[in-house]
C-alpha cells in the first residue's frame, strides 16, 4: 500500500534569536543521538533525503539532561538506547509516540520539545515490504527496549493474534529465551529488536531458527550489516525475511516531514533506500580460476571509486608464502581455514568489490560470510575457454580445470545472486555485472 503524508513546517524563533545575536553557542541543525554511534548509516541517508546538515552525536544517558535543557538543535533523532529516556525532558509527546511508549524523533518549535515515533511507520512499512503476513498470527518479539514497544504497536496494529515479548530476564509479561523454545516454537513470526548480530558482533544471533518450525516471517530491524546471520538463517529456510534498513530509511523520510513541513511519499523511502542499499552493498565476485574475477573486480573497483580485495592475495599476505606452498606443505585442508578467516576480514566491510578464490564457495561459512553485506555474482566463463595456471594447485591442467568446473558449478548457481557469462568482452561482462549490483 502507499503512502503520502504531509507534515507542517516548524517555525523555530528561539534558534533564530540565538543566530540573530551571535551567541557563542554551538547550534546542530539536524542530528542522531544514541549511545554508540558507529554503526549508524543515518548522516548518509538524511543527506539523501534532503539539503540540510545532519550530525552524528553520541553521548551517555547523563548528558541528555544538559542536552535537551539548552536546545541547541532544531530536530534530533533518537537511537538505542534512550528512546524512553528522552521523554521526560520533551513538553509535548504525540499519542502514537505516547501509545507506544517511545520517542525516536524530537522537533524542536520555538523551544518547546515535541516527541513524536516515526519507527512506527518504518517498521509497518518494512513488514509491508517482506511481504510478511500478520494477521491472526502468533509473533515473538526478542528483545524489551524502546523499539520492541514499538513492533509491538505495529504488530498488534496489523492484526496480530498473540504477541510476546522474549527476554533474558523476563519481567511481567514476558516470556524468558527457553520458554519461547518450549512453549511457543509454533510461533509464526519472529522480530529481532536485540543488538544482537549488529556490527561489530556480526557473528552473533539471538535465536535459533531451528527451534521453530511454524515461521512465516522473520525481521531484523539490524541494518549493518544489511543481512544478519538471523536474515540468512530464515531465507536458507525459505522464510520470508528482511533486515532493518528499509525501516531506517522510511522512519527517516517521515522524521523529514517531521522536521521541514514537507510532504513525504513512499517513492522516496524506494529512492532513499535503493540508493543506500546500493551504495553499502558489496559486490562479490565467485567462479573459477582465471573466470576474469580479479581483472573484472578491479576495473570495477576502478570505476566505482570503491576499495578492491582479492581473499587469495589476503591469504598470501597473512601466510607470508605464496598458495602453491601452502598446499603442497599444509594442504588444502589448512587452505581453507586460511580462507575463510581471509574472507572474515572483508565481509564486515560495506561498499567494497571483493574477487574470491574459485573454491570458496564450496565452504558454506565463506557463504554466509559474504552474504551479510554482499552480493554474490558468478562469473561464468566456459571450460575451454579457461587457463590453467601453476598459481592454482587444483587447477594446474586442462582436465582438473574442466573436473572442478564440474563439480563446482552447481555450488556456483546455488550460491549465487546472479550469474553473469564471461566467454567475450570483459567489459560487457562488467557492464552486465553493474546492472546486477544496482538491482
Amino acid at each position: 500500500m502507499r503512502f503520502r503524508a504531509r507534515y507542517r513546517r516548524p517555525v523555530n524563533r528561539e534558534i533564530r534569536r540565538k543566530v540573530f545575536y551571535r551567541e557563542k553557542v554551538k547550534i546542530m541543525k539536524y542530528g542522531l543521538i544514541g549511545k554508540t554511534l558507529k554503526h549508524s548509516f543515518s548522516k548518509e541517508i538524511h543527506e539523501k533525503i534532503g539539503d540540510y546538515e545532519y550530525e552524528l552525536c553520541p553521548m551517555d544517558e547523563s548528558e541528555l539532561a544538559k542536552f535537551f535543557t539548552e536546545k541547541n538543535f532544531l530536530g534530533v533523532n533518537v537511537t538505542i538506547p534512550y528512546k524512553k529516556a528522552v521523554i521526560p525532558y520533551l513538553d509535548y509527546v504525540s499519542d502514537g509516540a505516547k501509545k507506544i511508549g517511545a520517542v525516536n524523533t524530537v522537533v524542536n518549535v520555538n523551544g518547546v520539545l515535541k516527541g513524536y515515533n516515526t519507527d512506527y511507520f518504518g517498521a509497518k512499512e518494512l513488514i509491508d515490504k517482506a511481504g510478511v503476513s500478520v494477521k491472526g498470527k502468533t509473533a515473538l518479539i526478542l528483545g524489551t527496549g524502546g523499539t520492541s514497544d514499538t513492533l509491538n504497536a505495529v504488530l498488534t496494529g496489523l492484526g496480530a493474534k498473540t504477541v510476546l515479548k522474549v527476554s533474558r530476564t523476563p519481567s511481567a509479561g514476558q516470556i524468558s529465551y527457553d520458554l519461547a523454545v518450549k512453549d511457543y516454537n509454533f510461533a509464526d513470526i519472529i522480530v529481532n529488536t536485540t543488538p544482537k548480530g549488529m556490527y561489530p558482533y556480526t557473528d552473533e544471533t539471538p535465536v535459533d531458527l531451528n527451534a521453530f518450525n511454524n515461521l512465516s516471517g522473520v525481521i531484523d530491524v539490524i541494518y549493518n550489516p544489511l543481512n544478519t546471520r538471523l536474515i540468512l538463517a530464515a531465507r536458507e529456510k525459505g522464510i520470508p525475511a528482511a533486515g532493518g534498513l528499509y525501516m531506517l530509511a522510511s522512519q527517516a523520510v517521515h522524521a523529514y516531514g517531521l522536521f521541514s513541513g514537507g510532504t513525504v511519499t513512499q517513492e522516496l523511502t524506494e529512492k532513499v533506500y535503493r540508493s543506500v542499499k546500493c551504495e553499502k552493498q558489496n559486490v562479490v565476485l565467485t567462479g573459477m580460476p582465471s573466470s576474469g574475477k580479479s581483472t573484472i573486480g578491479k576495473l570495477i573497483a576502478k570505476k566505482l571509486g570503491r576499495p578492491f580485495y582479492d581473499t587469495d592475495d589476503l591469504i598470501e599476505e597473512r601466510a607470508g608464502e605464496k598458495i602453491p606452498k601452502i598446499f603442497e606443505e599444509k594442504g588444502e585442508k589448512y587452505f581453507r581455514l586460511l580462507e575463510t578467516e581471509a574472507i572474515k576480514s572483508v565481509s564486515d566491510k560495506t561498499g567494497a568489490v571483493i574477487a574470491t578464490g574459485g573454491g570458496a564457495p564450496t565452504v558454506k561459512e565463506n557463504v554466509t560470510e559474504l552474504k551479510k553485506n554482499g552480493k554474490i555474482i558468478f562469473i561464468d566463463r566456459s571450460p575451454d575457454k579457461l587457463t590453467p595456471t601453476d598459481g592454482r594447485p587444483l587447477s594446474r591442467d586442462i582436465e582438473s580445470l574442466k573436473k572442478r568446473y564440474k563439480e563446482r558449478y552447481p555450488v556456483y548457481l546455488a550460491t549465487a545472486d546472479a550469474v553473469v557469462k564471461n566467454d567475450e568482452s570483459v567489459y560487457a561482462a562488467i557492464d552486465k555485472i553493474l546492472k546486477e549490483a544496482e538491482k
